[in-house]
């Protein structure tokens, strides 16, 4: 809790079993009331770890539904729980969770309802062994949604993120894609919204057992970004209307 406010974190896992226990014994259980997993159908122990852990709210997915899939659960679960402030971290190790008493405060004192945890800022990325190809694709990519946009972010691809209720409830997250394009697909959201976004510097490890998509999910990925960007661009000169960016209060 922070000043009466329901601290949240949920864990988007598929085949997190390796790296789980290290990423949920740095939640400061102090600071946050309720943590939520959700295993997207893993073909090893993930959801039985949880349990072991200790972590109440387990969803587990019968069939695997995708990144974005995996978040809607999480969301909609954490506002069903009363969350006023939801951090979606990933449970492969990634990103620290030391960063979350910084996200909630930020949050918690009402100076941005959304914070990223930002691999580029400070060059974060590259000294966590972020591959080459893979920096100069995410700089491209977010200068080009900066101009399309018409917002500026060092980065919109970070996996670190947290939203305040207000956000949540007011975009149609549940309208989005169930794959990884759902991230942008929030961010083009809430800009569209006129939800102001927060950055922090964000460490991040790259390593065998973190999550990472391979060139061909890549260049796929890349092309729905530009996809949505581009929706973005017609929407906000009102040259077209997508169901996407409907409010829904």
């Amino acid at each position: 809790m922070y000043k009466g406010k329901k601290v949240v974190v949920v864990l988007p896992a598929y085949n997190a079993a390796k790296t789980l226990e290290k990423t949920y014994r740095e939640i400061p259980l102090d600071l946050v009331d309720e943590v939520i997993l959700c295993d997207d159908h893993s073909r090893d122990n993930t959801a039985t770890l949880g349990k072991q852990l200790g972590i109440r709210h387990i969803i587990i997915h019968e069939k695997n539904t995708g990144y974005g899939g995996n978040q809607k659960s999480l969301y909609n679960k954490a506002l069903e729980l009363g969350g006023d402030i939801v951090i979606m971290l990933h449970p492969d190790y990634q990103y620290t969770p030391k960063l979350i008493p910084s996200m909630v405060n930020i949050i918690g004192e009402d100076l941005y309802p959304v914070v990223l945890g930002s691999r580029i800022l400070g060059m974060g990325a590259l000294k966590g062994g972020m591959p080459l190809y893979k920096y100069i694709f995410n700089r491209l990519l977010t200068l080009t949604q900066n101009l399309l946009i018409r917002y500026k972010l060092s980065e919109y691809h970070t996996g670190y993120r947290a939203f305040s209720r207000e956000v949540l409830e007011t975009i149609n997250f549940n309208g989005n894609s169930d794959d990884f394009v759902f991230d942008n697909e929030m961010l083009s959201q809430i800009v569209y919204a006129g939800f102001d976004i927060g950055e922090v510097t964000c460490p991040t490890k790259y390593f065998e057992e973190a999550s990472s998509i391979n060139f061909r999910r890549s260049m796929k990925y890349g092309l729905g970004v530009l996809r949505v960007s581009c929706s973005h661009f017609l929407q906000r000169l009102g040259l077209a209307k997508f169901e996407m960016y409907r409010r829904m209060k």
